[in-house]
């Protein structure tokens, strides 16, 4: 099969479309047909190894998993062993593995869940990275609440929006000015233009920021709170440079700092989960959540896939076709 592979760290020109062997599920597994995958800042994480300290758990000098891509979207080809009709061989599927930019990827089978009826493999292959994260950062957010999303116009920031208004909340998205009207239209009570306005200076306090991008202070983050609010800290920036830290140092700052603060740091680790994909399977059916897909590559186009979303700042998702 068909698939990007890498064996050292560095820019998208390291990831490679080869040919490799078919994996082959094993006890309590599925074997899928990708149709579609989505990129996740995640992937130029990965690809680069960066921030460096991230190398001591990705691998030194390149990364354990060869094949890049997490999110998925497809057919179940064949099961393994133990699957005991969880899901079965023609299912439509979606879910998050390592691996997944490629023609067949395998999952336990107990990770993946029914595709949503209404929605083509491409807008679900958005869903679970991006999804499981805006789900899991709101998981305490309350109708009436005041949420502000730190960089509401990217993947996950898209998907909080509905998810926040889905749960009645009165939100408040941060963007650049070519996305406001993206942003508004997605659900955002109000939109602040981070060109114009900045939300730390003014006197909004809100019960809930949902911080996406990193390029914020713990202070002024924190002075943007209520007395008793809470902060998701979930950054994943831009490639501007190998860094050590770069946006994690706030999430290493909200694990420090959380014991002994007043107002609740969250720092979020959104984990592969069944049941929060059935959540946002019911949304998407409902209509609460609709996919934004900003464009589309081949498989074979992977690799300028990634180099959009770590270069460019990119709207909505990326999604990649297999």
């Amino acid at each position: 099969m068909k698939a990007i592979v890498q064996d050292r760290y560095g820019s998208a020109d390291v990831l490679e479309l080869r040919e490799v062997e078919r994996p082959v599920p094993a006890t309590g597994e599925v074997l899928v047909r990708v149709r579609a995958s989505s990129v996740n800042a995640a992937d130029w994480h990965i690809m680069r190894g960066d921030p460096y300290f991230a190398r001591l758990f990705l691998g030194l000098r390149g990364p354990k998993t060869r094949i890049r891509g997490l999110d998925f979207a497809g057919v179940v080809e064949a099961t393994g062993p133990g699957v005991n009709g969880m899901v079965q061989v023609g299912d439509e599927v979606f879910g998050e593995v390592e691996g997944a930019f490629a023609e067949y990827v395998r999952v336990p089978a107990h990770l993946v869940e029914h595709k949503p009826a209404n929605l083509t493999f491409e807008q679900t292959a958005t869903l679970p990275l991006a999804g499981n994260t805006a789900w899991m950062g709101l998981r305490e957010l309350q109708a009436g609440q005041k949420v502000l999303i730190n960089g509401a116009s990217g993947g996950v920031g898209l998907m909080a929006v509905q998810i926040a208004k889905a749960r009645k909340a009165v939100v408040t998205g941060v963007c650049s000015t070519r996305n406001v009207e993206q942003v508004r239209s997605a659900g955002a009570d109000h939109v602040i233009d981070y060109t114009s306005e900045d939300f730390a200076s003014g006197g909004e306090r809100y019960d809930l920021i949902f911080d996406l991008v990193g390029n914020r202070s713990m202070g002024e983050l924190r002075g943007a709170l209520t007395p008793d609010g809470t902060l998701v800290l979930s950054g994943g920036g831009s490639f501007t440079g190998g860094v050590l830290f770069g946006p994690y140092r706030l999430i290493i700052q909200g694990k420090v700092l959380g014991p002994f603060a007043r107002q609740r740091l969250v720092a979020l680790e959104a984990k592969p989960s069944k049941e929060n994909l059935a959540a946002l399977r019911e949304l998407a059916e409902s209509g609460q959540l609709v996919p934004v897909i900003e464009r589309t590559y081949p498989l074979t186009d992977a690799p300028d896939a990634i180099r959009h979303v770590e270069r460019e700042h990119a709207r909505a998702k990326v999604v990649v076709t297999a």
